[in-house]
């Protein structure tokens, strides 16, 4: 198979992955996906399989087990029952069984304890790259205070930060969620960088100094400056999908140099609200 046959190969199964990620509510048959991907029904089965790293049916319900799980953590008061009939079950035992066999915890259990890194696990595919379009601006960015609480460590436990700092948030009602800007800088690169030294600021806008927490919420500052932004499209996941471009073909083609400061997101919107297919993300490079 040539490159051009393996890209369009690869352009149609990732058709069908948006398809799955935009439908996981309706009922998805081999028949209809076949016809998105315009493979023959007969053979699909076998093609999603060899390509993707598991069967089709795995592959939906690990989909709506992700967002029920996200569900579970950060919509505590989402009822278990409501989440397991908006995956699709047409029960809560059914939900349960199925989500106790996949991640090794009840619903419940993984709602008070999660295991991300044993949920992550269940989520490692052979995904091809989406080739997205780039469209790339350069703005100015102004300075903006910011309540951060540091990750450092594993990215598999990047959730449980995530969860204190919710907490933080709705104590505190010193940045908002809902009127207040999200961001998360990144100050390395998860796929190069060792586990135990990962680093992650999950941070959201404020205006007011931040007194001493147990959540040890600090104040920080992402500085004022020329940025190149791009926006990323669909789930946190594949972000690197939309930064390696940044990296590889538009910073030397342009001519920019970069400044002494990390790469940063402005999450436009957020889950659970948001269905993962549907989240907007900038991109924030910033120049000198």
């Amino acid at each position: 198979m040539n490159e051009l046959r393996t890209t369009a190969y690869a352009a149609r199964l990732g058709k069908v992955l948006d398809y799955i990620e935009a439908h996981l509510s309706e009922t998805l048959t081999v028949e209809r996906l076949s016809q998105v991907a315009n493979f023959s029904k007969f053979h699909f089965h076998r093609q999603f399989a060899n390509y993707i790293g598991t069967s089709v049916a795995r592959y939906v319900l690990l989909l709506r087990l992700r967002r029920a799980s996200q569900q579970l953590v950060f919509d505590r008061g989402a009822k278990i029952i409501d989440i397991a009939l908006e995956a699709g079950f047409e029960n809560p035992e059914s939900f349960t069984r199925a989500f106790r066999n996949t991640f090794g915890q009840s619903p419940s259990q993984f709602r008070k304890q999660p295991n991300w890194e044993s949920w992550h696990e269940r989520y490692r595919f052979r995904l091809p790259e989406r080739n997205q379009s780039m469209q790339i601006e350069i703005v100015n960015f102004e300075t903006t205070f910011i309540a951060v609480l540091e990750h450092r460590g594993p990215t598999q436990r990047v959730n449980d930060s995530v969860a204190q700092f919710i907490a933080w948030r709705k104590e505190s009602s010193l940045s908002p969620r809902q009127s207040s800007r999200t961001f998360g800088i990144a100050y390395d690169n998860p796929d190069t960088t060792e586990p135990a030294q990962f680093r992650f600021d999950i941070c959201g806008e404020v205006t007011a100094e931040i007194p001493s927490n147990p959540q040890g919420v600090i104040l920080k500052t992402i500085p004022g400056g020329r940025c190149a932004r791009v926006q990323h499209h669909g789930s946190h996941t594949r972000i690197a999908e939309s930064i390696y471009p940044l990296y590889r073909n538009w910073l030397p083609e342009s001519g920019e140099e970069l400044r002494d400061f990390p790469l940063y997101f402005h999450y436009l919107n957020l889950m659970p609200e948001t269905p993962e297919n549907e989240l907007v993300t900038d991109i924030y490079l910033p120049l000198k």
